[in-house]
């Protein structure tokens, strides 16, 4: 059965401890409620960040655009971590490579991966030459579809500065040219990368040690890069007073899921001599976003006919959400 067409955009922002910007983030995000919906807000006070999940429509005047009132909503978001957020002097125990770290728009529904691919250049296009910030592409808004892990390793994103900790890129210029932007960094406010993708998962499993050695011997044989699970992207991470963390991407969660990563974290840390805690998602699942994206919009919608924003369509397709 046919479903709305929907773009789900993931917006990073490497803070979380500073109350008055995650609140003017937040409040950016909620500027145009007729027109995105902001479904969550993952605060990680050890890592220093903020991971937040919007959706909205492609109407049928819209998928041609790459300029919208929920594009606007993003680069609002955009424009107030920039603002409120400043890299110097600030650390956390999560990789960053600037204010604004990661953007990523997936395509639910019956959106396309070249619509989303079309927002993300639209977006990169505007931050890096109107806010004058290094920005790049990847994935298929990226003209080679290059990855995100190629453009992370050229820039250090890896390589924590000190004791597990990062504080982001030094002033200077970079040793990648950027898509858009400056070609000189500016260690206040970093870098951005933005890009198109299937939805990806991310899901992380506690363990109890600070032993940052035999986490990263887990997190390596856990992933494909180092022979372990398909599809699977894995860092050991510091997290909390005496405890780590093995992050990971689930790049195709349908074929190797949260489950099995639980399970091979787990039996990797008992080879160590550690325990793995059970581990947790850091948003809801493609399925549920949809879901509770169709609920919302639907209920946006409704809320712009009655305020003569938008003109009534033949049919609205947002049924069918059990």
């Amino acid at each position: 059965m046919k479903q709305a067409a929907v773009a789900c955009c993931k917006l990073y922002i490497s803070e979380s401890r500073n109350a008055k910007a995650v609140e003017a983030v937040e409040k950016a995000a909620k500027a145009y409620p007729h027109a995105a919906a902001l479904l969550n807000a993952f605060e990680d006070k050890d890592y220093n960040r903020v991971g937040y999940t919007l959706v909205f429509p492609f109407s049928s005047s819209q998928q041609q655009q790459t300029s919208c009132p929920s594009q606007n909503t993003v680069l609002r978001m955009v424009r107030a971590a920039l603002q409120t957020i400043n890299l110097e002097g600030h650390s956390g125990t999560h990789p960053r490579l600037g204010v604004v770290d990661h953007i990523c728009y997936h395509p639910l529904g019956d959106a396309s991966l070249h619509q989303v691919a079309s927002l993300a250049r639209s977006l990169a296009a505007e931050i890096g030459l109107s806010l004058k910030v290094p920005t790049f592409l990847y994935g298929a808004a990226h003209h080679e579809n290059r990855n995100l892990d190629s453009i992370r390793r050229a820039l250090g994103y890896f390589k924590p500065n000190h004791e597990g900790q990062w504080v982001g890129l030094a002033s200077g210029p970079l040793g990648l040219s950027p898509d858009y932007g400056p070609s000189q960094v500016q260690s206040s406010t970093g870098v951005v990368i933005i890009g198109a993708c299937p939805f990806v998962v991310n899901y992380n499993v506690p363990i109890l040690s600070n032993d940052l050695v035999k986490g990263r011997r887990i997190a390596k044989k856990v992933s494909a890069r180092g022979g372990g699970l398909p599809d699977v992207q894995a860092m050991a991470l510091l997290h909390g007073v005496k405890g780590m963390e093995v992050a990971c991407n689930l790049l195709d969660a349908k074929n190797v899921g949260p489950d099995k990563v639980q399970e091979e974290v787990a039996s990797l840390a008992e080879k160590e001599g550690l325990i793995g805690e059970q581990g947790y998602l850091t948003d809801y699942s493609e399925d549920q976003i949809l879901a509770t994206a169709l609920q919302r919009l639907n209920l946006m919608e409704k809320d712009n006919l009655a305020n003569g924003l938008v003109e009534p369509k033949g049919s609205v397709i947002m049924e069918n959400l059990d």
